[in-house]
């Protein structure tokens, strides 16, 4: 192979890479990673680069196809809570849970329901 196929060949990579990045990131996960901050929405652990592939974007009405620009159907979980998530979801949809459908979908925890308050005060 020349030189120049070589070159050529590499080109081709590159510029796929780039294609295949910029598609994923217009992906549910990416645009969800840039809205909202690195943290689980259930336990509030807080993720970095080199543990992010732990923190999964859940749908807050199941359906995986429910995508909208604003992410108000996302809600990012770390795995474990995500898979709690589920296992609950699934559990009632059987009869196994004594969980009436309105309670479950019904979130009550807040992790960022002070945030503005703890802004005003770095201020």
């Amino acid at each position: 192979m020349s030189s120049q196929q070589s070159n050529e060949k590499l080109d081709r990579v590159v510029a796929q890479a780039r294609r295949d990045r910029e598609q994923r990131e217009q992906g549910y996960r990416e645009q969800a990673l840039k809205l909202y901050p690195w943290v689980c929405g259930r336990c509030a652990r807080e993720f970095t680069r080199e543990n992010l592939r732990e923190l999964t974007v859940h749908h807050r009405d199941h359906n995986h196809d429910n995508n909208p620009p604003d992410g108000s159907n996302w809600e990012l979980l770390c795995i474990y809570c995500h898979d709690n998530e589920h296992s609950r979801y699934l559990e009632a949809d059987a009869g196994y849970s004594s969980v009436d459908s309105a309670e479950h979908n019904a979130s009550t925890h807040q992790p960022f329901g002070d945030l503005a308050d703890l802004l005003k005060q770095k201020k």
